[in-house]
């Protein structure tokens, strides 16, 4: 395996401002058996969600948030082959053919929408619980530090609210503007109704 990753080599011509290449194997490789048994070690798995925990659209130049339908491709801060990609996304979801991808809503991420956990279904537990569960606690905590006690089924909730409007009095302000304009005396202020420091 060593020999063979030497020993390859895969040349591409020029495209573009892109020169012509030669691709090698880097010095890095990394030659694991593979056993007929199938066996799933901690090993395998760490390492599985290692590789993918790591792994983000952004890192190949595209951006870390949704394109918003004011956003013009043209002025994205990405580089000139992901704005190719984003602009293909967003051809494609427009096509009734491709409505079930999301192309449109995944194109920030170049129409992948997956999440690397979800392919542990067997081996952990799923993210739908994990958001349930994430919910309920929330709920629960809102719920203490608010100093409402938790309801329960067989509790039943009475509200009793009526409210009536009786009106509003004039602040001082308004009640010299009133005495000025309508040549009224000024009507009794109590003092504390009066801005500190003013005269009684």
């Amino acid at each position: 395996m060593h020999h063979a990753a030497g020993a390859v080599t895969v040349s591409t011509p020029a495209a573009g401002d892109v020169p012509a290449k030669d691709h090698v194997w880097g010095t890095q490789i990394d030659i694991r058996p593979i056993t007929t048994t199938g066996d799933l070690t901690d090993t395998a798995v760490a390492g599985y969600i290692a590789k993918y925990a790591t792994k983000a659209a952004e890192c190949v130049g595209t951006l870390d948030r949704r394109i918003r339908p004011t956003d013009d491709p043209a002025d994205l801060p990405v580089f000139g082959h992901a704005r190719r990609l984003i602009a293909e996304c967003l051809r494609l979801s427009a096509l009734d053919e491709y409505a079930g991808l999301r192309l449109a809503e995944w194109a920030h991420m170049l129409g992948f929408r997956g999440h690397f956990s979800t392919k542990s279904r067997r081996y952990s537990v799923t993210l739908g619980r994990l958001r349930a569960d994430r919910i309920e606690h929330n709920r629960r905590e809102h719920e203490t530090t608010t100093g409402r006690l938790p309801l329960f089924e067989e509790d039943e909730v009475l509200v009793l609210s009526h409210w009536r409007y009786l009106g509003q009095g004039l602040t001082p302000g308004e009640a010299l503007l009133t005495a000025a304009l309508t040549g009224k005396p000024l009507p009794f202020l109590h003092p504390s109704a009066l801005p500190s420091g003013s005269p009684a």
